[in-house]
């Protein structure tokens, strides 16, 4: 029998009315839609008063988000608060025992569901983990599923910590209004006291803002090193998002700190160099806009705050012409900074000096190029590809260290240079399709002549520090990766790119070039591959054979020898639940480019899947040139449609100060609908 009543649909073996008491009494396999969505299953089930009032037997409650009541006896009162006797409560679905056991669940003694509160009461609540009591509460509530937040207490979490000791943190959120939360971290430790922390979130009409702060005033600081031996230690990070209109948009992050291992001694900023900033970003069609201001901070112990700098402002415009020239497309970059430090800095003291990486006191720097390039296909098929530069630097800086010992800093140096640079590119695609595929042969001929860079003793070198030559890079314009260096001469660049796109959808990619200094000033040094007349080879190969397998190398050699300067190597593979990777990589040496030994380590992960929601994981970086281990871990965790659980043991190699060689462990738990919390606990340290 199926009975309508409003919203309400009801169905059951039998139904019978009594008019004079308006009672409405079912029974047999009952299923009623609840307005809501609830569906509510029964043995016995009595309505009356138009459905507000009732009560249920041997029930089961099947709530909107997937969660399901199930309780011997059920009374409803007034149309909006139901009393359930004997409950429990779970999110699981499928992921049950063979007997039908959840992963979860919470036995009570009571449960009530008030409509009005839009929330779910327990009392005297255990949690049971594949029917095995693990908690306790005498009362625990939690929004019902037509909320989306609530204010309440959070699951609690506990650490373990050298610093502070053991640690319970009981997290508060509030919900202030739709549009604004706060949420209230205080956390007791067995060694420092309390630790209070707060995160206020505030989204408006047009963007979002945050606030988070902790502080703590320490029991015992003096059991502590510096910086971290005092009374009062505290952290404070904001940020922002906001669009003005549908081009523009401004925000900022910034951070606050009272000493530099205050958030990784309190875990909870993992951060070793803080960047402070705030932005005004433009976009529209391809053409892009952003001013920005920028602070650094170091926090390790080798740093020297003194070297870092504030960079106020830093302002880049692309902008490409909606009209053609000779036929191609013609386009505008500007880039402008200006960085002040409180101490001169070389990067990288190498030997000789003339290598050295060097930064002054203060630096402005404006650069623009206007750039054009075209594209033109033959009827061959060959693909010429001319392209030209105007480029204009004007440069004032101060404090920069000079390379004579007699004169250890420059003064105040202001210069302007005009750098014009062009070439052709060439490409000419072979495709061939045979049994095995369809081949795509590309030989790229490039040669690129530019005015030399001259004299840039009294430069300091802001973001031109790192280089790696690579198949990556092989034919830009500029292989720096900055404007305030800039590669001048003459030089032809050769290679070519491979294809192979197989029938099943897999591929073999694979570059293969060389870069000859033909003329000019070589704007490079040793370590570069690319201080010589004939560079280094540098080539590069990716298999996928299938979705199984994957593997990829990449590799730089000596042009004369064929010596491996550099090398990548990665291979992962996915079969029958077991997934594996691993990394090796091998670097020369590059005194002038922040390298003064050579690089070599190894790095793999692997996961096997158990089965029925169960995986086994582990992992570790290798330095093979120091014979030690960066890091490494190990762990099971467990994910099914209503909980995931991850335990994890780990060891951290990074010291600094009193933050040593860690080993610890990490235990994750979320419960669907319920909430997430974690266990955590340094083992020893040495």
């Amino acid at each position: 029998m199926v009975l309508t009543y409003g919203n309400y649909i009801l169905i059951a073996r039998r139904v019978s009315y009594n008019r004079r008491t308006d009672t409405m009494r079912a029974e047999g396999e009952i299923r009623m839609r609840e307005p809501g969505g609830n569906i509510l299953e029964a043995d016995v089930l009595q309505l009356q008063n138009r459905f507000r009032d009732g009560f249920a037997e041997h029930l089961r409650l099947l709530l909107t988000n997937e969660a399901v009541v199930t309780a011997n006896y059920a009374t409803r009162r007034d149309g909006y608060l139901t009393i359930y006797e004997r409950t429990t409560y779970t999110r699981c679905r499928t992921c049950v025992t063979d007997d039908g056991t959840p992963a979860w669940q919470l036995v009570a003694s009571e449960s009530v569901h008030d409509e009005n509160e839009a929330t779910i009461a327990h009392k005297n609540a255990r949690l049971e983990i594949l029917g095995v009591p693990v908690f306790y509460w005498p009362y625990l509530s939690h929004p019902d599923p037509t909320v989306d937040r609530a204010s309440g207490l959070l699951i609690p979490r506990f650490s373990y910590s050298s610093v502070f000791g053991y640690g319970y943190e009981q997290p508060y959120y509030w919900n202030i209004a739709p549009n604004a939360d706060l949420t209230i971290l205080p956390k007791i430790t067995s060694e420092q006291g309390p630790v209070l922390g707060a995160e206020f979130r505030h989204r408006l009409q047009n963007g979002k803002y945050s606030i988070k702060g902790v502080g703590v005033y320490q029991f015992n600081p003096d059991d502590l090193p510096a910086p971290g031996n005092e009374d009062w230690r505290g952290w404070v990070r904001t940020r922002g998002d906001f669009r003005i209109n549908r081009r523009w948009t401004w925000g900022w992050d910034g951070t606050i700190v009272s000493d530099d291992t205050f958030g990784r001694e309190y875990d909870f900023d993992e951060r070793t160099e803080i960047a402070s900033f705030i932005y005004l970003d433009g976009i529209h069609d391809r053409n892009y806009t952003t001013v920005r201001a920028y602070n650094f901070q170091g926090m390790l112990q080798t740093d020297r705050q003194d070297t870092f700098p504030t960079a106020a402002p830093y302002f880049r415009h692309d902008y490409i012409f909606d009209f053609s020239v000779l036929g191609g497309e013609l386009g505008l970059t500007t880039d402008i900074y200006s960085l002040y430090r409180d101490r001169a800095f070389v990067v990288y003291d190498t030997e000789p000096q003339i290598f050295d990486v060097v930064q002054g006191t203060r630096q402005v720097r404006a650069t623009s190029q206007l750039h054009w390039r075209r594209e033109i296909v033959t009827e061959p098929g060959i693909i010429i590809t001319p392209f030209g530069r105007l480029r204009g630097d004007v440069l004032l800086s101060n404090g920069v260290p000079a390379q004579d010992a007699a004169d250890p800093a420059n003064g105040e140096v202001t210069e302007a240079r005009f750098l014009p640079s062009g070439g052709v590119d060439i490409r000419a695609p072979l495709v061939r399709a045979d049994g095995m595929g369809t081949h795509v042969l590309t030989p790229i001929a490039q040669i690129i002549a530019s005015r030399d860079e001259g004299d840039i003793s009294g430069w300091g070198n802001e973001d031109a520090i790192s280089l790696n030559y690579a198949t990556s890079n092989l034919f830009l314009e500029n292989r720096f990766t900055g404007n305030d260096r800039y590669e001048g001469g003459t030089r032809v660049n050769a290679g070519f790119l491979y294809t192979l796109g197989l029938e099943n959808g897999s591929s073999i990619n694979a570059s293969f070039g060389q870069s000859y200094h033909i003329s000019g000033q070589n704007s490079f040094v040793l370590g570069s591959g690319l201080d010589e007349s004939v560079s280094d080879l540098v080539a590069a190969v990716w298999v996928q054979p299938n979705e199984h397998f994957k593997a990829s190398y990449q590799a730089r050699f000596d042009a004369d020898e064929l010596a491996i300067r550099e090398q990548d190597v990665g291979v992962a593979t996915t079969f029958s639940g077991l997934k594996t990777a691993l990394n090796y990589v091998k670097v020369d040496e590059a005194l002038a480019y922040g390298r003064p030994r050579d690089l070599e380590q190894i790095w793999g992960s692997a996961e096997y899947y158990v089965g029925r929601g169960v995986s086994a994981f582990g992992g570790g970086r290798y330095d093979l040139t120091n014979e030690k281990f960066i890091d490494r871990y190990a762990g099971v965790k467990f994910d099914c449609d209503c909980a995931k659980f991850r335990f994890l043991y780990k060891e951290a190699f990074l010291t600094d100060r009193n933050l040593v060689r860690d080993r610890s462990f990490l235990l994750d738990v979320e419960l669907v609908t319920l909430g997430s919390t974690s266990f955590g606990s340094s083992l020893s340290a040495e």
